[in-house]
Formats: structure tokens, sequence, C-alpha cells
């Protein structure tokens, strides 16, 4: 017969086994010495945290007949062995995956009426509840209401927004919570200590962070890696075996981040995954790395589990970078590890989030462009000079419908040589208000609006606007504020056309262009391959 697994064999046998859940175990041993059953349960949280095992254990002692309430479930009793041995009659278990349908809630129905058989409590465990039809909901709504009073119902669900309100309403409501990542390791080194095996508490520490706040998930994790019980299993065994083996490869990437060195952070990433890494969980660690760097530089360290050699040096991170770098960083990373789709180049969102990431820290990216840091033989380009604000008063706010200081006309005449002023700003800024048009002005307010979402949003930031300020300032010779809107319908400008000098690209495929990689800007382009520009012939 094979060997149990052990997350079957560890299953608690009594409250005082269930591991981080004492607010509810409390109250369901506080119900049962009152005498205060109720007739339905509903637990939710995430899963493996106890919420199967928890009902098992209220059925137990509910049908217990230890004479002290306070030492229910017994063990030892008919009916505590019997619901240990998988054979109490009245303990019936439904896996709502599987019976989702108005068929099977009448059955159950149907049958709720017969008497126990073996103790006082007849008691329904519906798992996964919330994959109930809403035909079924409405069957079990009348019975859960107003059922025998030798029955009981419980209710689990890891998706509880998907359960009516009328069945939360009938329900006693208990929300298991993920368990922390040291009372998981003090319960896998008791597996392990009463199993006689040999693991490092720094492996058993990772095994509690991999399964995120699941004690089941972290048990089969431990089953995982024991191959050989005399084996001693050491916190680089425990990397190796699940894969998690890059802790320095997060720890250099992170450092390439803070100093804005892409190339560097381009080698991390390719090594690690060519050495056999997950990109996905690569990519999980990163975020958890970048996460624990912004609590230490946002609270504290002490919020991090974490050893106190990690903490310093989470807090030292902190201190060498900012806060709004972290938040984008986590934010990037964090969206491609939920879009990472196993594609035929698995690396390149993790690639595209490194250098999001650091080419959005520049102040001076109106459009989303900054330079990129590169090594010592890199060539650096020429630097673009920046011209010196004009030397005017600054704009004062005016009313709402106060007479424009420049008119409509002229701004929409001088819209070109706008954008050529806003070309020696930024290089690519031209690229993005190009898909804009002068809406009105009010006093100094100029509102430009475009009908595209993405362009609306790579502009509306205080410091590209307070750019693109600077470039109509130059041109009209008057201070100015600038806008946005969002409009369902942009009508093309009537002046002007747009200038061969204003097109500009990425540096990075400029420089794959010279390398022959991408074709110029002259070769001809599939149809359809070009942003929306306005034809300089078309007028």
């Amino acid at each position: 017969m094979p060997e149990q697994a052990l997350y079957l064999k560890w299953r608690p046998l009594s409250f005082d086994d269930v591991v981080g859940q004492e607010h509810i175990t409390r109250t369901l041993r506080n119900s049962l010495k009152t005498g205060r059953i109720r007739h339905a349960y509903l637990f939710s949280g995430p899963r493996g945290t106890g919420k199967t095992t928890t009902a098992r254990l209220l059925a137990k002692a509910v049908n217990c007949t230890h004479p002290d309430p306070e030492m229910r479930p017994c063990n030892e009793c008919a009916s505590c062995v019997a619901v240990n041995e998988g054979r109490f009659l009245d303990l019936i278990e439904i896996d709502a995956a599987t019976h989702t349908g108005v068929d099977d809630v009448r059955d159950l129905r149907d049958k709720i009426a017969f008497t126990p058989g073996e103790g006082r409590y007849k008691i329904y465990i519906i798992d996964e509840v919330h994959r109930f039809s809403g035909s079924a909901f409405d069957a079990l709504l009348k019975t859960l209401e107003e059922p025998p009073g030798h029955a009981i119902f419980v209710l689990a669900t890891t998706e509880i927004d998907k359960v009516p309100a009328t069945i939360k309403s009938r329900s006693l409501q208990f929300e298991f919570r993920r368990v922390s990542l040291h009372q998981v390791a003090d319960r896998l080194e008791e597996i392990t200590r009463s199993e006689g095996l040999q693991v490092e508490r720094g492996a058993l520490e990772l095994l509690a962070r991999q399964g995120t706040g699941s004690v089941r998930d972290s048990i089969s994790l431990l089953d995982q890696i024991v191959s050989d019980p005399s084996e001693v299993i050491t916190l680089e065994t425990a990397q190796r075996v699940l894969g998690t083996g890059h802790v320095r490869a997060v720890r250099d990437l992170v450092e390439a981040l803070i100093e804005g060195d892409i190339p560097r952070g381009l080698h991390v990433i390719n090594a690690a995954i060519d050495a056999g890494g997950d990109p996905r969980q690569f990519g999980g660690m990163v975020v958890e790395h970048l996460r624990a760097v912004l609590l230490a530089a946002t609270a504290s360290a002490d919020l991090i589990e974490a050893s106190s050699e990690d903490r310093a040096g989470y807090e030292r991170q902190a201190g060498q970078t900012s806060r709004a770098m972290l938040i984008r960083a986590i934010r990037t990373f964090n969206e491609a590890v939920n879009d990472l789709k196993g594609g035929w180049q698995p690396q390149l969102a993790l690639e595209l989030a490194l250098i999001e990431s650091i080419r959005g820290g520049d102040p001076h990216a109106d459009a989303g462009e900054a330079p990129i840091t590169r090594s010592a033989a890199a060539p650096a380009p020429r630097a673009k000079s920046v011209p010196a604000e004009p030397d005017l008063p600054p704009a004062e706010i005016t009313p709402p419908g106060a007479p424009p200081v420049v008119p409509l006309t002229a701004i929409q005449e001088k819209w070109i040589d706008m954008l050529r002023a806003l070309n020696r700003y930024s290089s690519t800024g031209p690229a993005v208000v190009e898909h804009f048009r002068p809406l009105r002005v009010e006093g100094n307010l100029i509102t430009i609006a475009t009908d595209k979402k993405l362009y609306y949003d790579r502009l509306n930031s205080p410091e590209k606007l307070n750019v693109l300020e600077r470039a109509f300032t130059e041109v009209h010779r008057i201070r100015v504020r600038v806008t946005l809107a969002l409009v369902e319908h942009l009508d093309p400008i009537t002046t002007g056309a747009s200038d061969p000098a204003l097109e500009v690209e990425d540096p990075l495929l400029a420089e794959m262009r010279q390398l022959g990689g991408v074709p110029s800007a002259d070769s001809p382009a599939p149809r359809g391959d070009r942003d929306a520009r306005p034809d300089p012939d078309s007028n």
C-alpha cells in the first residue's frame, strides 16, 4: 500500500492542531461549550488554510460523546473514531464543483429529513459552494433557512464574492486567513521532528514562503523535497529542487534597477533563465524582493518576515533608491509576471519590465523616453541640448470663461512650430503630442484633446505637461497652462502638416537599425504598421 501523503497524515485531529485560525477555533469551542450550535456555517478563505478540516472537526465535536464539552472532539469515542476513519454515515461531503445542478440539491433536500443513523446531528459539508448554479442556490435556500433540527450545513468556498447574499445572510460566516510564515515554518518543523527528517530552518522558511500562507501547500512542498529520509535537506537543496535557486540573481537584478544599469540587468535575467529558472517564478521573487525594499523604505524592516541579515540588505537598498522607482518597478514586474504565458521568448516580459522600470524614472521623459545607462565599452550618444526657459513672468490661474490670452486660431496655425519647439525639449514628445489637437482656450489655460486613451494616459502627468507648457510658452511668448481632454472623435487639424524632422524613434530601435536588425524609416513598411500620422502631402 502506498505511503500516505504528509498533508493527509498530518491533518489536524483537534482544534488545537489548527494553525493560524485561533479566531475561528476559539469561537467554535465556545459555541460547543454553551450549546449554541448554528444550523449553517459559511467558511471562506484561501485554499489550504483549513476550511474543510475545520468543518470535519466541527462534525466530530457536535457528535462527540465526551462528557466535558471542552474536550470535544476527544478522538476516542465511537463517533470521533468513525469520522477519523471516514466511515461516519451522518457526515456527508458534497463537492459542488461536480454537483452543480438543481437536481443534486433536490436530492439532498429529499434525504435531509431522515434522522441521523449514528450521531446526534447530520453534517452536510458542501465544498466549493460558489460553483453551484443559480437554480441550485435557489433550491438550497429554503432548506438552508429552515432545516430540520438534526441537520447542520457547513459551506466552504475560496470565492466568497460569488456566493449570493441570501445564502450569506442565513449562515454564520467565518473568514479564514493566510497563515504567517513563522507559524507555517513552526508547523513544518514539528512535522519533520516527528517524522525523523533533518531539514534546516532556512529550508523550512523557504517552503513556507513558497506556500504563500497555505499550510497544506507548504506541507506538500516538504513532501516533494524529501527523497531520502536520511538526507540532510539544506537551503541550497530546497532551492535546487523547487527551482528557486536564484536569490543571488534577484539581488543582482534589483541592484541593477537601483543603479539604472539596463545592460547588467538584462545579463542577470538571461543568465537566470538560461540556468533553468522559471520566468514566472523568477519574476515573482523579484516582486517579493522589491516589496520588501519598499516596506523597509516606507515603514520599517520589522514588517518583513526574513532573517536579520536579509533585513539589513533591504534597508541598505531602500536607502539607495526612491519610493517612486520602487512602486513603478513593482507594478511593472507584477504585470509582467501576470502576463507570462510561456511563449517562444519567455524572458521577454521580464526584460521589458526592467527597461520600463528604469526608463520611467527620468524626470525629462515627457513621452515615456529616458536615456539608457550603457556599459563603459558602449559609446554614449551625444547629449540633447535643452533650451533655457523664456524669461517671462509666471502664469497666474485665470477664472473659467476668461478671454483667451492666445486665440485658438493662432495655436492651430503654430501647432507645427510648437511641435518643433517640443522636439528640442524631448526627442519623443512630438510623437505623442501629434495625436492631440487644440480644443479651446480659456484665459491662459489651453485644452488639447485626443481620442486615443493610450496617448492620453502617456501624457497625463504634471511633469510631462510642464514640458509641454514650456514649448507653448516658447512659441507664443506668453506663459500658459495646458490641460488634456479625452474625446470620442478627433477632427483632423486644418493647418500645418507633419514635419519629417519630428519623425523620431526609440534609441534602442536606432541601435538595432545600425546593426541591421530593423528596417530603416525610408524602407517600405507593411500597410497598417505605422501610426496614424497625417500625410505630409495630404494638404
